[in-house]
This record gives C-alpha cells, structure tokens and sequence, in this order.
C-alpha cells in the first residue's frame, strides 16, 4: 500500500476529514524528516511507510478529542505532533519548542517548506521560557513521566486550559506519583490505524 493510501485510510478511521491539498503537505513533511534524518537523528524511523502509522497517524490521534486556539507542543523533538496539528487545524496558532538546536533548525525549515503561517518555533528550555501567553492546550508525546510533564506545563497553560499527555501503555504508576492525582480528568485509550501498540491520552487541569 501506497503512504498516500496508507494516510488516507488511517484519516479515515479516526473519523477525521482532511482535504486532499492538506494530505499531501503532511507527507511532504514525512520527506522532509527523512532528508533530515540522513544528515540529523531526527527519529529512529528512517522509512516513510513506517512514519505514516507511527508519526502521523498517532499524532493525529488526539485532533477528535482535543480542540484548542493556542497550542504548545513541549518537548517537539521532529515536530511530533505540533505539526500534524498545526497542519490539520489551520485556525489554531501552534507552538513547537524544543531545546536542541539542530532539531528546532529542522523545525523552523519545515514552517517555511511547508508555508505553515499558524506555527511558532521556539528553541528553549520548557523549564525556564517565560511566553507571552499562556496556551489552551499544552501536550506531549514521550516527553517524559506525568509527574515532571504537569509540573513544567502547569505554568505555561491558562486557567480552564488543558494539559495533555499521549503514552503508550496506560500509566497508571505515573499517576500514583502525582501529587494531585485528582487533577486527571480523564484517561482515553486510543486505536491508530496500522499501529500495534497500545497509545493512551491523559488529560489533566493545570
């Protein structure tokens, strides 16, 4: 099967309509990590069949779930999932931040390369960058364990906000760790086509 299949059918059975123009940006970008990927070590995935499922299709996961006007992706690493995001919801302003240089140099050309006027690149510790705002949704993917994640994110996202947190297997220890556990709204298990994991989405208050 084909990537542009792959996306297509995967788009499908998360229940998302993407327009074909925006499809084909979001495997541009796949092409874009893996020309990336021979000079950087972007991900450990180098062949872009493979990215479909385990990138953009699990990044993608969370958009019939979440709904935000201003997103920050802490700990972005090639991008994941800010720019699937910022792809799909045009109308939300995205932020990607990162603390690597080479992996926010990637970052700033895949904005440019990919003509997304709706996100932000920014290069600094999560711990310590001081935004001009706070932001309805902060997330991550394999950024690190909830209990670190809701202690950087809590202050960069605004009261009534959401933090959101994509794992693998339920973290259901991870949550124990946290100091106020009540703070979890919810915990959604969640099906990526084409992938034979287990992905979960914690959602928690800040």
């Amino acid at each position: 099967m084909s990537p542009e299949q792959q996306l297509a059918d995967g788009l499908r059975l998360l229940g998302l309509t993407v327009a074909m123009p925006t499809q084909q940006r979001l495997l541009a970008y796949l092409e874009l990590i893996a020309k990336w990927n021979r000079i950087h070590n972007l991900t450990a995935i180098r062949d872009i069949p493979t990215m479909v499922g385990a990138h953009l299709l699990d990044s993608l996961s969370v958009a019939t779930r979440l709904t935000a006007q201003t997103v920050l992706d802490i700990g972005s690493g090639a991008g994941l999932p800010g720019i699937p995001l910022a792809l799909i919801w045009p109308q939300s302003q995205v932020t990607v931040l990162d603390s690597n240089n080479k992996k926010t140099a990637f970052l700033q050309q895949a904005k440019i390369e990919l003509g997304l006027d709706n996100l932000s690149v920014v290069c600094a510790r999560s711990e310590t960058w001081g935004p001009e705002y706070q932001f309805d949704l902060v997330i991550s993917r394999a950024y690190s364990e909830l209990a670190e994640f809701a202690k950087v994110a809590a202050r960069l996202c605004k009261s009534g906000g959401v933090l959101a947190a994509m794992k693998g297997q339920r973290p259901d220890d991870e949550i124990a760790k946290l100091p106020l556990s009540g703070k979890v709204r919810s915990i959604i298990a969640l099906k990526v086509p084409g992938l034979n994991a287990e992905r979960h989405l914690v959602l928690m208050e800040p």
